[in-house]
């Protein structure tokens, strides 16, 4: 009887969850051609805008769907075009003039701004698009949005740029606004009459309420699938795109090398250029010729005491704007690319008995890079990326003889990525990737491809998806064999409605390998997941939304030995509460494991513990001055009574709308933790350990104006691992007490960085960056608990000191035709 209870109760969750599926239809809007000039000042008093077809009452989808705005508060906005561009203005009204959240913040800088903002699916296939979006404080940003790789399509891509006008103007009541998009910061095809998927959106950061024009469901899947339509746009033509981006830079650099001969400080003077042109109508090519990326953020290091290396942000712009395609298979990790190659020999290798080494790159010389991507008006995806690496050497010198000689420890490499993506009907989707790494010399080469899809049903309710891949080493086995292997998996869900799942099975056999131009931990194993959950989207008396959910995780080890390597099953709630504070919690049970990696030889497995863990969230209204957030997390582990806590914190103080100080501080102690520690011949050694780590970041921005700022961000990070008994890895993954082991394993850590960005740019697409770095660490298997000894003792330690200056300057055909018209 409560079998069948359950069942008809389930079966009436999902018949109500796809009946709120049904969305009304989207809204229309006719396009208009203006011929007329306008002044992009904010001010929207030129004659064209009389005549420009208006958007008004839009929709509210957060906290409260469906609700219209306040006729106090009211958008109001216009829609044109011309030869050149797309022209977009309104008001958005306020009661009073103090309702406007404003705060300088950079480009692409949320802060805690109103903003208002368009978006375009310019070919109309609910899957990609455009926005652009401008403050109060006429700061802008902009992103490209594409389905990534998960359910929920609408991922948001803001390190892609473009290069467009806006003016803003406050007023008592309200703040008015207006963009120029010129046809060269948006891609379209070349059909005479076109019709386009177009959103507005506001947000009103105060009370945290959001609007749309064409009414948003959160529970129906995807932002894009719920655009209205802009209609009847005629003879308008892409045209001719083609940017430059020249750039000079000089740095200086310190530090103390305490070498005879060897110079403290050392200097460098670059120029090179990024190029964007305009294949056609639909791609695009972006090349980086003689690249620098010496100014971008510093690495947040860490001590690794894991089996896999860290996996470390991108930071560098070539790679990381523009790039969706090229990641939708989850086979292409840019640091690959001249940062973290795979295949690196260790100086090592070539030391003789008197042998010192002198010079030892950390990082390859990438010579250029070129991307083309871009989509046909059949909705045909294409992402081409190709990057050249130079030989990168180590110097070596002889103590006796002072005879200097050159080793190679990373061949010239190229690094290729193709990706072809068909949208199809219904928000779906049909997806080939290859990636291939080419290395001279007799070094292995490697290629991974996959076929991916993705497929919705008419009413954007059900999802299957799957992708089957292959890798391929050449020469990579003993007497130049190839290695190749397999990989797949498959899911089907429910991704809209106010009840979802999805259901998952991933297989990777042994001799997959795509870590040579992607990021890969795991392989030889077969996963199942589940995912249940159901939200509440209708404000109550406490809270604004809900969500409940389930995730069940099992993995199976394939062969050699193949058997159960773990199980993961949590629950989580989380939600926003009437006073705009977010709130979350989860609990958590893994039962005893068989971790085949921490052992680090194949084969050899570590019989893990059994734990439960439970965590709890809140972040507080971040519109306010002052806000913060919380995170603490408890681990109760079996195996040696062993305890794990976690506790992060973010304290962020706005002291007006130019200066903003942001503190940010983890806590990561952990009691009887159980690990590797080491080999005694053939002996794996793990250990009994206490480890600690704390990460203190300050974050310091101060903003002139809108198109300058300067952004300062310190962090030390601390870590100390310490063993009190050592163990011998029995063959059954059980530990025995080993009190003859001598090694020490013990190790204390300490990075320091400072990084100080100056930033102003002077003109439109074009900077002028100044930026400082300082750089310290020390690391020893001395340990030292005091943590403030151990940012004392960082503080003395050698730094290097990097001071650069670049400038960028953005030039832009069109525009030096009509300047050279002009002057005629």
């Amino acid at each position: 009887m409560k079998f069948k209870t359950n069942l008809a109760l389930g079966a009436f969750l999902l018949l109500f969850s796809y009946a709120n599926a049904q969305s009304p239809a989207p809204r229309q809007l006719v396009a208009k051609r203006t011929t007329l000039p306008i002044k992009i000042d904010g001010l929207l008093d030129d004659s064209a805008w009389k005549d420009a077809p208006m958007m008004t009452g839009l929709v509210e989808f957060r906290p409260a769907v469906g609700a219209p705005e306040n006729p106090g508060n009211r958008t109001e906005t216009y829609l044109m075009y011309s030869d050149e561009g797309i022209y977009f203005g309104g008001y958005c009204y306020e009661r009073a003039k103090d309702s406007i959240a404003t705060e300088l913040s950079g480009r692409d800088g949320f802060g805690t701004n109103d903003y208002v903002g368009i978006i375009f699916d310019t070919y109309h296939d609910k899957i990609n698009g455009f926005e652009y979006f401008v403050t109060p404080l006429n700061e802008q940003w902009d992103a490209k949005m594409s389905p990534g790789d998960n359910m929920n399509n609408g991922g948001e891509d803001f390190s892609w740029n473009a290069v467009w006008e806006s003016g803003v103007v406050i007023h008592d009541n309200g703040w008015s606004f207006e963009m120029f998009i010129p046809f060269s910061a948006i891609r379209f095809s070349k059909k005479e009459i076109q019709n386009w998927g177009l959103n507005i959106t506001r947000r009103r950061r105060k009370t945290e309420q959001q609007y749309t024009w064409n009414p948003i469901d959160p529970n129906v899947n995807g932002f894009l699938t719920q655009e209205g339509t802009w209609t009847g746009i005629t003879n308008i033509k892409p045209p001719l795109r083609l940017q430059f981006s020249p750039y000079l830079s000089t740095y200086v650099n310190h530090f103390p090398q305490r070498t005879p001969g060897t110079k403290d400080w050392t200097s460098s003077v670059n120029g090179g250029m990024d190029v964007k042109y305009g294949i056609n109508q639909a791609f695009t090519l972006d090349a980086t010729l003689v690249p620098d990326f010496g100014q971008v953020q510093s690495d947040n290091r860490v001590l690794n005491l894991t089996p896999f290396e860290v996996r470390y942000q991108e930071n560098r712009p070539f790679f990381t704007e523009g790039t969706e395609l090229f990641n939708k298979s989850g086979l292409f990790y840019p640091r690959r690319i001249g940062i973290d190659p795979i295949l690196v020999h260790s100086v090592d290798e070539y030391i003789n008995g008197h042998d010192r080494i002198i010079k030892n790159p950390v990082e390859s010389k990438l010579i250029n890079a070129t991307k083309i991507s871009g989509r046909t008006a059949r909705g045909l995806g294409v992402g081409l990326l190709n990057a050249v690496t130079n030989n990168r050497y180590a110097g070596l010198e002889d103590t006796l003889t002072l005879k200097k000689r050159n080793v190679l420890i990373d061949p010239l490499t190229n690094y290729n990525v193709m990706v072809l993506d068909q949208s199809l009907k219904n928000n779906s989707s049909i997806t080939l990737t290859n990636t291939n790494v080419w290395r001279s010399g007799a070094e292995y080469d490697a290629n991974v491809s996959a076929a991916q899809f993705s497929l919705y049903d008419k009413k954007n309710t059900w999802n299957l998806n799957g992708k089957l891949a292959m890798s391929l080493l050449s020469g990579d086995l003993p007497d130049q064999l190839n290695r190749t292997g397999y990989g797949h998996s498959i899911s089907f869900g429910k991704s809209s409605g106010r009840f979802t799942f999805n259901v998952k099975e991933e297989l990777i056999n042994r001799h997959f390998r795509g870590n040579d131009l992607g990021y890969f931990t795991t392989t030889n194993l077969i996963d199942h997941s589940v995912y249940a959950g159901y939200n509440w989207i209708k404000p109550t008396r406490w809270y604004n939304r809900m969500y409940f959910n389930f995730n069940f995780y099992h993995s199976y080890r394939l062969i050699n030995p193949a058997g159960f390597q773990g199980l993961n099953v949590n629950v989580n709630v989380n939600g926003q509460l009437k006073n705009l504070w977010f709130f979350g919690a989860l609990v958590g049970y893994e039962p005893e494991s068989n971790n085949y990696y921490e052992a680090r030889v194949d084969g050899r497995f570590f019989r893990g513990w059994s734990n439960y863990f439970l965590s709890g969230w809140i972040e507080s209204n971040s519109a306010k001055k002052y806000s913060f957030y919380a995170n603490a997390m408890y681990v109760d582990r079996s195996l040696f009574n062993s305890k794990r806590y976690s506790i992060d914190m973010q304290n962020r103080y706005r002291f007006n709308n130019r200066l903003t100080l942001t503190h940010t501080l983890s806590l990561s102690p952990q009691k009887r933790n159980a690990g590797f520690a080491g080999f005694d011949n053939e002996t794996i050694i793990f250990g009994r350990r206490d480890i600690k780590s704390v990460d203190n970041i300050i974050g310091i921005k101060y903003s002139f104006s809108s198109k300058m700022n300067i952004n300062t961000r310190i962090r030390h990070y601390w870590s100390q691992v310490h063993y009190d008994q050592y163990f011998t890895l029995r063959n059954d993954g059980s530990l025995s007490r080993n009190n003859s082991y001598g090694g020490n394993a013990d190790y204390n850590i300490n990075f320091f960085n400072l990084d100080m960005v100056y930033t102003w740019q002077f003109a439109p697409g074009s900077f002028l960056n100044v930026v400082w770095k300082n750089a310290a660490n020390t690391g020893s298997q001395e340990i030292d608990g005091n943590y403030f000894k151990n940012v004392q003792n960082t503080m003395k330690a050698d730094d290097n000191n990097n001071l650069s200056l670049k400038v960028i300057y953005f030039l832009d055909y069109l525009q030096l035709k009509k300047h050279k018209k002009k002057k005629e």
